[in-house]
This record gives C-alpha cells, structure tokens and sequence, in this order.
C-alpha cells in the first residue's frame, strides 16, 4: 500500500492517494497511544484524504499496517542516522511524507524530497510556514525515466554518507526498473545505505486483491521470492530485515487471529514460519562494499 507515485497512474489518483494515506497517519496520531504523532497529517490529507478513505474497507486493518509501516521505518531512520553518521538522506518517490518537519533530525543534515511536481508543489503550500528540523529541498522528477533520476541521483556527490528511503514505491515497478534503480543508487560512492519496504510473492496476491480495487486498479508488481539474493546480484546486502508481522505484534497493532490460526503457525514447518516472516517488511540494505 503507497502513498507514492506510482507508474501507468494520472496526477489526480496519485494526489488522491497521496491524501488517503496522509489521513491514515493522523487516525494513528489520533490514538492515546499513538506509535507517532503526525501534526501535519491531517491538514495534508484534506477533505478528499477524509472522503477517499470513508469509502474503504476494513479500516481498522488498513490503519494499523500504515501505522506499523510509519514507525518501524521512523526507527530505522534515527538509527542509521545515529549507527551510520548519515548526512543526506534522500527520500525518492516521497508522497506527502512529513519526517523532515516531524523526525529528531539533526539540524545540520541535508534531506531531499523527490517526487514528480504536482505532490510537491502541494506540499510545499501545506507545509508553507513549518520548519523542517533539518536543510530541507525538494526536487520534481520522474524517477521512472533514467535520465531524470541520474540527476537527482546527482545530488549525492557532495555527500559524504548518504541514506536512501523507498517507501511504498518499489511494489508499483517491474523487477528490471528495480534492477536498474539498485545500480545507479550503487554507482553513488556516497550512497552507503538503503532503506524500504518489501513484499513477498504471497503478499502481492494480497495486494493486488483487496488493496488494486480500492486504489483504482492499481498494479502491484515487484515482490521477489528471495529479496536477499536479488538484491545481492546489484551489489546490496541486506543488513537489517523487519517483519510486519512480528513489528505489528511488538507495536501492539497485530490482527488477532483465531486460536487454530495461531496453533497451526506454531506447528507449521520452520521454512513455512520463515516464508510467513518475510510476507512484507522493511529491509536496510547496505553496499557489498561497506563493512562498518
């Protein structure tokens, strides 16, 4: 589920998107016990956010995997930053996503937004009078057309360690634009670490079941049976795997299951538990060549 641009999709439904999203992370901020708190969630998701998200379903559930998804990956940020000294992190395909202006960044740190002109142009209006916690820019750009991205991408040379977020972007490509995107990051000496969200082949089904009817018929493509090893063969190790599922019981957003549900995952076979592990979560991915 995205909040980004995503491929074959008109301006209007990925603002609408955009929206619905942002609306999702004010329900959470709204909570007493908020994983986050979103203040600028609500003001970005507007009436259209409120009203595409009353015409959902299962809400409740949506909610909670948004909400897991927002605070695992706001974790994983703050600790690379600390574990890492990042000093750029470079936010593709970056939606409405406010961790500039909400995140305990440090004041000296660069963080550039990309995303294609229309979102940001918006977001630049909402967000007028707010200060980001850090040097903040924003760049338009179509990341699907090589050219456009080499020159964000460009913008890493004077970093000197720089951290990449895809958030809900990959899942819209196909595995060979993944492919092409993994060696241009890879090509950027500076561009030490990687950090998205993945989805399993099971989760795709899932996906594009229940998720592609309520986003207008979007199509979910990319989720690799072994994430490790695809990413491997672009010169990425994955260093850090965070399940959704274990995350959402941790963060006490899990769905319950029925008693039997739950003993058959007990007893089911340890490859079987591991493929349930990795059904979705969020990976940080190092350069093959970085060893510390």
């Amino acid at each position: 589920m995205s909040e980004r641009c995503e491929p074959g999709r008109g301006r209007v439904g990925i603002s609408a998107t955009a929206r619905w999203v942002a609306y999702a992370r004010a329900l959470e901020s709204d909570r007493p016990d908020a994983l986050f708190r979103d203040p600028f969630a609500r003001r970005l998701a507007g009436a259209e956010g409120a009203s595409r998200w009353q015409q959902g379903f299962e809400l409740g559930m949506i909610a909670r995997a948004l909400a897991v998804r927002t605070a695992v990956m706001d974790e994983m940020i703050i600790e690379r930053l600390r574990e890492d000294n990042v000093d750029l992190v470079l936010n593709l395909a970056a939606g409405l996503d406010t961790r500039a202006w909400r995140l305990p960044l440090p004041s000296t740190m660069r963080w550039i937004d990309v995303d294609g002109p229309e979102l940001q142009e918006y977001k630049r209006s909402v967000m007028a009078n707010e200060r980001t916690a850090c040097q903040y820019e924003s760049l338009h750009a179509d990341l699907n057309v090589p050219a456009q991205r080499d020159q964000v991408l460009a913008r890493c040379a004077a970093a000197h360690r720089a951290l990449v977020v895809t958030e809900g972007w990959l899942v819209y490509l196909r595995a060979p634009q993944v492919t092409a995107l993994a060696h241009a990051l890879r090509g950027e000496k500076a561009v030490r670490s990687w950090l998205t969200d993945l989805a399993g082949p099971k989760a795709l089904e899932l996906l594009q079941r229940v998720w592609g009817p309520l986003l207008g018929g979007a199509r979910f493509e990319f989720a690799p049976a072994d994430s490790v090893e695809f990413f491997a063969r672009s010169g990425w190790r994955e260093q850090t795997f965070r399940s959704s599922q274990q995350e959402a019981r941790r963060l006490n957003r899990a769905t319950r299951l029925p008693l039997l549900a739950r003993f058959a995952q007990f007893m089911a076979p340890a490859a079987v538990r591991e493929e349930q592990r990795r059904l979705s979560g969020c990976a940080l991915l190092v350069r093959s060549d970085v060893t510390a």
